[in-house]
């Protein structure tokens, strides 16, 4: 029942996105919550590290959300795929996907995700970001053609997604599931309880 009472201490939840794995990720640990998508265009500096920027973005997600409530609980979100510290981020087209399922074949990468909870009511913000190191099997290019031509891949950081026909992609992970989907549940919930109890 754990998942209940934490969700009773929040009575206004915005997903500020409009990603359907995320949502779908509230839902299975319980969450009632409305998606309101932020808009904000993802752009990035070579400056900062890729841990800052999805930690900036969505926290900018999360704030545009918020000029227009006057309460709530504001879920923010940004996943990247970062090979030798290089953001990769969501291909241009499909052309583009091929290529970066071709530079992650046979290799490890990490996907980075930033999160920011922000609570109007508390005034109270919660920034953070998790990372999975994600193991690639070396792909035939048959494969890499099959999977950009059967699946949506434009809305997906490296051109993948993890919990579809992918998954045959990856040898292994070191890190959390979740996070390479779009959510790091664990870290959220904790940071979740931290609001609900200050």
């Amino acid at each position: 029942m754990t998942k209940l009472r934490l969700a009773q201490r929040f009575s206004n939840i915005i997903l500020a996105s409009e990603s359907p794995r995320r949502a779908d990720l509230l839902k299975q640990i319980g969450l009632e919550f409305h998606a309101c998508p932020s808009g904000i265009i993802e752009t990035h500096s070579a400056r900062t590290s890729p841990a800052e920027v999805v930690e900036e973005l969505a926290r900018m997600k999360a704030q545009s959300v918020a000029q227009n409530l006057k309460q709530g609980l504001i879920i923010g979100a940004d996943t990247t795929v970062v090979i030798n510290r290089e953001i990769v981020g969501k291909p241009k087209n499909n052309r583009h996907a091929v290529e970066i399922l071709r530079r992650l074949s046979g290799i490890r990468h990490h996907v980075i995700t930033g999160v920011t909870l922000l609570d109007i009511d508390r005034k109270q913000e919660i920034v953070w970001s998790e990372s999975t190191l994600v193991h690639f099997r070396r792909l035939r290019e048959s494969e890499i053609l099959d999977y950009v031509e059967s699946h949506e891949v434009l809305d997906k950081a490296g051109g993948y997604g993890i919990q579809d026909s992918a998954a045959a992609f990856v040898s292994r992970i070191e890190g959390c599931y979740f996070n390479v989907v779009g959510l790091p549940l664990a870290r959220l919930v904790d940071n979740l309880w931290e609001l609900a109890e200050s």
